[in-house]
């Protein structure tokens, strides 16, 4: 008998679904990119019908691939894997099922001065949660966007009021509509996406009373928090699967570990246990694989902008015309030519969180040209990677650190922006150490699939977690060329491209 789980992959930017069989491999698959909104300087949205609609157009295409390649989808299909991009904020109304505004993305930066405001009157100043919930005060995470949600969207107020108000990340948004909307949908959130609220107690793993009651966040709006593999709901009539149960959820940083994507983002396993970070990084849940399972946790490394540096080029830029086109400019030359990119479009996250960081250019000579800057957005990506692992080494030692048969540290890596060989070249030289990329590298989709494969059985734990490469395709190692003394000056000159881009927040007229 075929049997089948299905994954939906709804990130920053795009919404995939892939179908994937007995052995983990993919069968059928559909992406499309949906609209970005930039109403303001520093605010970002999507319109949560769109994503609806995206999930929907997706999920009918794959089935229709597969099933025209000869596969039995309909009947062999058991269970459906969701992950998405992580705190991204939907209020939306119970009785009509509609938004009530678009969702605020999580790299939108409108709460800068709602940050500020609690910064000078809690007692512990950015990090005065910490302890409870493992983030600092940061227009990245969810509880920053409701609260603006609250104190400037009348539909929202109105609703919260007369209690037909629902909040949820995306995850939750989606769940609701697939398992009945407005007629009984399930709320829920899972303990990955709901550790990167701000709302979430580490330890308990459930809402933190303290917290709400401080930033004034009602709890009745907040979804219900369940584990990353469970059966959650079915699928409700008027979509292409109805009947089949979600039965993994997780946030699309905690089904890889480390992804270049839109931002970059790096997770180190710490165990059962909590470690918390003294060099910027967050601690967050790794995952909690069943109702009964343990949690694991994770230090994690968060780059706001690492692909969305290449879709600027493209679409604000026009320097080039698709994204796969960077590599081929990039590679007319052989150095950057002096040219140092910081990206800090919305502020830098980790591991300096600088809200107050603007985007910057510097070493411009008239030697410079396009792909001398191609080349510089590439490496912009990898000196950023380099100072998270940097910060991961001083928080954790050489702990849950991949090495090889050499004892070299290893960096392994998926995510749409890894298919460029120019960038893995650049990462392996920048940090000195190899970068091994697996052929499957949508590894994201591939982790709600397991998520919810483990739920219904179809695999177990020794499985998922003994995978290593699908198929038996080799994956691809980059190692470093460049010596030592030149890694050292160029990080050196990073570094002096990062200062110049701190404390221009106020530019903008």
């Amino acid at each position: 008998e075929e049997v089948f789980v299905g994954s939906i992959d709804q990130g920053t930017t795009s919404t995939r679904f892939i179908i994937y069989d007995r052995f983990a491999k993919p069968i059928g698959s559909h992406q499309v990119e949906f609209t970005q909104f930039y109403p303001q300087y520093g605010w970002v949205e999507h319109d949560p019908m769109e994503i609806l609609e995206s999930v929907r157009l997706c999920i009918a295409k794959a089935i229709d691939k597969a099933t025209a390649e000869g596969h039995n989808v309909d009947s062999g299909l058991k269970a459906i894997g969701l992950t998405n991009q992580r705190e991204t904020a939907v209020i939306w109304s119970k009785s009509t099922g509609l938004p009530l505004y678009n969702a605020v993305v999580w790299m939108d930066i409108r709460t800068s001065s709602i940050c500020r405001k609690l910064e000078q009157e809690l007692s512990g100043g950015r990090n005065h949660f910490v302890e409870a919930c493992g983030l600092p005060i940061s227009t990245y995470f969810s509880a920053l966007k409701v609260m603006w949600l609250l104190e400037n969207v009348d539909s929202v107020k109105e609703a919260v009021e007369k209690e037909d108000a629902l909040f949820g990340t995306i995850d939750s948004w989606l769940i609701w509509n697939m398992t009945g909307g407005k007629n009984s949908g399930v709320h829920v959130t899972d303990v990955s996406n709901a550790s990167r609220t701000m709302l979430m107690n580490l330890k308990t793993l459930d809402w933190d009373e303290s917290i709400l009651k401080t930033l004034g966040i009602p709890e009745k709006i907040l979804p219900r928090i369940v584990s990353n593999a469970e059966i959650i709901g079915n699928i409700s009539r008027g979509w292409p699967i109805h009947g089949i149960p979600i039965a993994g959820c997780l946030g699309d940083q905690h089904a890889a570990m480390s992804t270049y994507g839109t931002g970059a983002f790096i997770l180190l396993n710490t165990g059962e246990e909590i470690v918390r970070s003294n060099h910027g990084l967050l601690s967050t849940v790794a995952y909690k694989l069943g109702p009964g399972a343990p949690a694991n946790y994770a230090l994690e490394g968060s780059i706001a902008i690492a692909g969305a540096a290449v879709q600027w080029l493209r679409d604000g830029l026009g320097i080039i015309k698709t994204a796969g086109e960077i590599e081929e400019l990039a590679l007319k030359v052989d150095s950057s030519g002096g040219v140092y990119f910081v990206p800090a479009f919305n502020g830098l996250f980790a591991p300096r969180w600088r809200d107050d960081a603007r985007g910057v250019c510097v070493g411009i000579t008239r030697f410079t040209n396009k792909s001398h800057v191609a080349r510089a957005v590439l490496e912009s990506m990898c000196f950023q990677v380099r100072d998270v692992l940097e910060s991961m080494h001083k928080d954790a030692g050489e702990e849950g650190e991949s090495r090889n048969d050499k004892g070299e540290f290893v960096l392994r890596v998926d995510g749409g922006a890894t298919v460029n060989n120019l960038l893995m070249q650049i990462q392996a030289d920048i940090l000195g150490s190899p970068v091994v990329r697996p052929s499957d590298i949508e590894t994201t989709a591939l982790g709600a699939a397991y998520a919810a494969g483990l739920a219904v059985g179809i695999w177990s734990e020794t499985e998922v977690f003994g995978s290593g490469e699908k198929g038996g395709e080799k994956p691809t190692v980059f190692w470093p060329f460049i010596d030592e003394e030149v890694r050292k000056k160029k990080v050196e000159s990073w570094c002096k491209a990062v200062e110049r881009s701190l404390d221009l927040a106020d530019l903008a007229l």
